[in-house]
């Protein structure tokens, strides 16, 4: 059971001015309070990667930039996130966690119109606003004292129309003149993962260390099935050996998505295509490796066969990765070594998993 006992790092008080900060953003430029000083109205964003919730607004963050993009309104987003405070089992609804280069390159993915700021390293800025989830909003008016913190909308799907455009309507309030209808909300999402988290990633290393690991034989058939895909899950099959190296040497790698998305309608598996009387030496492996997915080793030495069960396709180099829908599917064949982003982005983009709730 992973424990952590709670800091308080309270938000940041309506009429409070606003904290300066020095932080970088994914575009490599340094930012401060100063840097926004021509707008009338400042909106803080505190916002990451991972989050799923985080990820479902960030079409509607980016309509909020153009919308007012000519009316003084100044949106920079701020990741409060220390990377080292993430799990992998957090990471169920995303390929990229918090990380600065992470960062950089989903800005990137989804043209972020908006800078992009990397507080992870100190938290010293998120610790001075006080963010409760990702996102929470800040806004400050144009003498940069706080007139609303709270969410966007009351919507978190983006495909849904929300009935209550909190931020938008202080925006509104705040260029009219007037007294922002209401100054506070509640705020929904991921928790911040601060640093004094970080004890929680090694509780989950501890307990996943304890996870059994094994090794069974299957046959023809069996194979037949795995491939077949009778489960109500994308499944991953990777065909390695011990005596291939690129083989062993990615094998933290696939146990690293099996952590992200094994809550998720996923799994992963791997199939030995060393011969049976070997099969005490690819176990020694899978367990000094802590690989505790479904292993499999085929009890034929005929890897002709094993090559024409797996997929008819692959022409016999190892490893040999497939991804496969429900019903069998066939999503993906790659020979050779994967690239992990590359999987995963396929993975948490196919439909049976996907990056919302």
């Amino acid at each position: 059971m992973l424990s952590f006992k709670g800091i308080d790092h309270p938000s940041l008080p309506i009429g409070a001015p606003a904290p300066d900060f020095s932080l970088k953003g994914t575009d490599g430029k340094m930012y401060t309070l100063k840097s926004f000083s021509k707008a009338r109205i400042l909106v803080v964003i505190f916002t990451c990667n991972h989050c799923p919730t985080a990820q479902a607004y960030e079409s509607r963050i980016k309509k909020l930039v153009t919308d007012y993009k000519d009316k003084g309104v100044q949106i920079v987003a701020i990741s409060p996130n220390d990377p080292k405070s993430i799990r992998l089992d957090e990471l169920g609804y995303t390929e990229y966690s918090d990380s600065y280069e992470e960062m950089k390159l989903r800005a990137k993915e989804k043209g972020f119109n908006f800078p992009y700021l990397y507080d992870g390293d100190t938290e010293e800025t998120s610790k001075k606003y006080g963010p409760v989830a990702t996102p929470h909003v800040f806004i400050f008016d144009e003498k940069r004292v706080l007139r609303y913190s709270g969410r966007i909308d009351n919507v978190e799907k983006p495909t849904e129309t929300p009935q209550k455009t909190d931020t938008r309507n202080a925006i509104n309030a705040l260029l009219e003149g007037k007294a922002v209808p209401v100054e506070t909300t509640k705020t929904f999402g991921c928790s911040i993962k601060w640093a004094e988290k970080q004890v929680l990633g090694k509780q989950e290393k501890d307990e996943w260390a304890k996870e059994a690991v094994s090794l069974d034989l299957i046959d023809e058939e069996g194979l037949r099935n795995l491939v077949k895909n009778d489960s109500d899950k994308l499944r991953v099959i990777n065909v390695w050996a011990s005596w291939c190296g690129p083989c062993v040497a990615e094998l933290p790698d696939f146990m690293n998505i099996d952590h992200m998305y094994r809550n998720r309608d996923f799994e992963f598996i791997t199939v030995s295509a060393d011969k049976p009387e070997k099969q005490a030496k690819a176990l020694a492996i899978l367990k000094r490796m802590q690989i505790s997915a479904k292993n499999y080793l085929f009890n034929s030495g005929d890897a002709y066969k094993l090559i024409e069960l797996i997929d008819p396709k692959w022409q016999g180099a190892l490893p040999y990765t497939l991804i496969i829908e429900p019903k069998g599917k066939v999503v993906y064949g790659k020979q050779g070594p994967i690239k992990p982003i590359e999987i995963k982005k396929l993975i948490v983009e196919h439909p049976l998993i996907g990056r919302y709730f």
